[in-house]
């Protein structure tokens, strides 16, 4: 038996350019500024220089060469393009722009990554002809904290199938032992404590205080992670201030010995899109455009398209010819404008979040900070809300009191008990403030500073306390607790 049905669906489709708007505004400034780079290498019609105003090219006179060249837009996914599950209904006015061209060429702050550093040292290592590729396998297991986070047997598994190599535990267990040699120490543990442990062992064990201190990491981590300092007193049979000793000691260890190396083996410099400055009482804000290109298109193919157009005799060839030509042309016009669009979606952005924001950033107080939503923005600048989260999401504006992420400034609010909105940035604050000048030795639980909060006119229930104090990665009352 047949059924009938009625399907409603809604979709959206996007023509292939503005999915490319939308791409541009959500990269960051140094992948459009490869963008930009790949663009000119790409379109022999793009060059880099002003344009000349009296040099315009007019389209109008080569219709006879525009064959229909409409792109059917039916089996084009957006999901596949667009990062963030928001998808614009509006125009797509949205374009990025590179600007510091400088920094995107240092790609090593250090010269050698963290995993070419652990490479070089195994050199000095003395391997055998089956050891050292098990030795390459294993330093490439190797996350960028120095952590070997997968098990013995599951990496024997991976040298059978990936390196047709077939090695017992022991063997796996005899090399990893030599990559825990190497620098820098801690390099290669599978655990914080076997971390702690190897850094020790690396100190002077023949000391008392290196001694106890590897015991309580080798035998009591769980009451030494948890601060159980009474246990650990009574176990160890150690005075309170032997085991402050110890917990100085293992504080000056590295939790982490391959991050150092790891961070500066990438390219973490954050090049502003926005420059801040305060005049005479008054905010001047500008985008950072000194290493942007100025885009033309080519004059040469302008003349190129010209010649063709008046000559006497049109064959296919030409035709064709003229085609290609016109649709370099028509690329690099379209580039040009998007780069323009990019510029004028971002300045009315900031613009609008900066007069918002004027309190805070006349003053620099994280106080003044009011509470403000992408809507509010939005609506402001008359634009969609997901053009408003790609900005804030991935530019940055360099202020008096420092480089700052747009996203940074976006916030909820909630009402103090005398009805005046306040940020839950300038909450933060005070609870962060609260935690930092605590007494150490018994810190304030969440539901005592839900209570501080209150006096103060915030009404903070403990488990919002505990969602903020998360979020500023702070830990538990209990795990703050020193002696």
């Amino acid at each position: 038996m047949l059924k009938q049905q009625l399907q409603l669906k809604l979709s959206q489709k996007l023509s292939p350019q503005q999915i490319q708007l939308m791409k541009l505004i959500q990269m960051s400034t140094l992948d459009l500024e490869q963008r930009i780079q790949s663009e000119i290498g790409e379109n022999p019609a793009l060059e880099k220089g002003m344009e000349n105003e009296n040099d315009e090219i007019s389209s109008d006179q080569f219709d006879d060469y525009q064959k229909d060249q409409n792109i059917n837009t039916e089996d084009i996914n957006i999901d596949a393009y667009l990062s963030d599950d928001e998808i614009p209904s509006y125009r797509a006015q949205a374009n990025n722009q590179s600007n510091d061209e400088k920094e995107k060429m240092i790609p090593l702050s250090g010269g050698v990554s963290f995993h070419q550093y652990l490479e070089a040292q195994l050199q000095s290592l003395i391997l055998n002809d089956l050891e050292r590729p098990i030795a390459e396998f294993l330093i490439g297991s190797i996350d960028n904290s120095g952590y070997l986070r997968r098990t013995l047997v599951d990496l024997i598994d991976d040298l059978a199938f990936t390196q047709n190599t077939v090695v017992d535990e022991y063997q796996l267990k005899t090399v990893l032992d030599k990559i825990q040699s190497l620098d820098p120490p801690g390099v290669g543990a599978r655990s914080l404590q076997e971390c702690l442990s190897i850094q020790l062992s690396r100190k002077e064990t023949d000391k008392p205080l290196i001694s106890l201190s590897k015991k309580i990491i080798d035998t009591a981590f769980d009451e030494f992670s948890r601060k159980h300092y009474k246990k650990l007193q009574d176990r160890f049979n150690i005075n309170e201030d032997e085991l402050r000793a110890v917990f100085d000691e293992i504080s000056k260890l590295n939790p982490k010995p391959g991050g150092a190396l790891s961070e500066g083996g990438q390219n973490n410099h954050i090049v502003p899109d926005f420059i801040l400055t305060i005049e005479n009482g008054s905010l001047n804000v500008t985008l950072n455009r000194r290493n942007t290109p100025d885009l033309r298109v080519s004059n040469s193919y302008k003349e190129m398209l010209s010649g063709y157009a008046n000559a006497p005799e049109k064959n296919k060839s030409m035709e064709e010819a003229v085609l290609f030509i016109k649709q370099k042309l028509d690329a690099a016009k379209w580039f040009i404008d998007a780069i323009e669009q990019r510029h004028q979606t971002l300045f009315l952005t900031i613009n609008a979040i900066v007069e918002y924001q004027k309190s805070y950033f006349l003053s620099g107080d994280e106080e003044k900070l009011k509470p403000m939503i992408l809507k509010d923005i939005a609506d402001k600048i008359e634009m969609d809300i997901s053009t408003v989260s790609r900005v804030a999401n991935s530019k940055y504006i360099d202020t008096p009191y420092g480089v700052k992420l747009l996203k940074s400034f976006f916030s909820e609010g909630i009402k103090k008990d005398d009805g005046e909105d306040v940020s839950t940035i300038e909450i933060k604050k005070f609870l962060k403030d609260l935690i930092i000048n605590e007494n150490k030795k018994k810190p304030l639980t969440d539901q005592i500073i839900s209570l501080l909060l209150k006096e103060k006119g915030y009404n903070i229930a403990r488990r919002t306390v505990a969602k903020y104090r998360e979020q500023l990665d702070i830990p538990v009352a209990r795990l703050r607790k020193s002696i």
